[in-house]
């Protein structure tokens, strides 16, 4: 998958902004788990576990997610470790970055950036705090992939 991703970015396939796109407007929100219903564009649940107690056939009409992507979730020990009060806020977000710079969360997280550049993209999760979980973290490297990103070229993907 990583090295599907980087070759369709660094090629031109798809990228992150008009190169005339002055303002960059990127079309990034986050969400609770249950309230995606009404919001435009692709909801992405980015949690290690589905919802408990809903059925798969109601993720998307229920307002959860319609697609879930765990691989840009908290590892569990690193959860545990927060909610468990063994560490700060500020260690759980670094750890969590950390764990983000692995080759397939980097290749998602760009992916994301290319897609919320053109299209409305959401990131959902279970906290009712958004400004303590991993989704806020998640939105702030997606704008920093984007931000490092930029432009677009034509496409040098060979024919098949």
């Amino acid at each position: 998958m990583k090295a599907e991703v980087d070759f369709m970015l660094r090629n031109g396939c798809i990228g992150l902004r008009d190169e005339t796109d002055v303002s960059f407007p990127m079309h990034l929100k986050t969400y609770r788990y249950g309230e995606a219903k009404g919001l435009t564009g692709l909801s992405l649940g980015v949690t290690r576990q589905v919802p408990r107690g809903v059925k798969k056939s109601e993720y998307v009409s229920g307002g959860y997610f319609d697609v879930w992507l765990p691989v840009l979730s908290p590892s569990k020990e690193l959860v545990a470790a927060y909610m468990g009060g063994e560490i700060p806020w500020k260690d759980f977000a670094k750890r969590y970055r950390k764990e983000m710079n692995g080759p397939d969360p980097r290749s998602v997280i760009r992916l994301i950036a290319a897609m919320a550049a053109k299209h409305p993209v959401n990131l959902g999760c279970f906290c009712e705090d958004e400004s303590r979980c991993h989704r806020s973290l998640l939105y702030q490297l997606v704008m920093e992939e984007a931000e490092e990103d930029g432009g677009t070229k034509p496409c040098d993907m060979p024919e098949i």
